[in-house]
């Protein structure tokens, strides 16, 4: 039986997710703070654009969380956190609350799970499209 090795997202793949991500932000005019994760949810990179509240790095941190956590975009998860959803309770069942807000995406890479980007500071849209459109630099 052999298994495929799948490249792991190395610091130069979250570099190049953070750069990606302030471009498409500072091209909108939005000052965001950019967290990536490796797969086991180790910071590689971050970075705050001096005009970002403070917050928004705990915000990118929890975004880049949740995406690696559910493997999920958080802009697909916002209905499923309402009272009445499947992972309403969820965020008491881990050992870090999760924030559904949209802005994090997983990495993946072969089709697997590799690592996640978040970014806070725009509006959640747009903190959704940044996070997605810094992905495409590693496709």
């Amino acid at each position: 039986m052999s298994t495929t090795a799948v490249a792991p997202l190395t610091i130069q793949d979250a570099e190049a997710l953070v750069a990606a991500a302030h471009r498409a932000a500072g091209a909108a005019g939005v000052a965001v703070s950019v967290t990536v994760l490796d797969a086991g949810g180790h910071l590689l990179a971050f970075r705050r654009d001096d005009r970002a509240v403070l917050i928004s790095g705990e915000t990118s941190t929890r975004k880049a969380y949740t995406a690696l956590q559910l493997n999920a975009p958080t802009a697909d998860l916002v209905d499923a956190v309402q009272p009445g959803g499947p992972f309403h309770t969820l965020p008491t069942a881990l050992d870090r609350p999760l924030l559904f807000i949209a802005g994090g995406v997983p990495v993946h890479r072969d089709g697997r799970l590799i690592g996640a980007i978040g970014v806070g500071g725009g509006a959640p849209e747009q903190d959704h499209a940044f996070a997605g459109s810094a992905v495409e630099v590693l496709a």
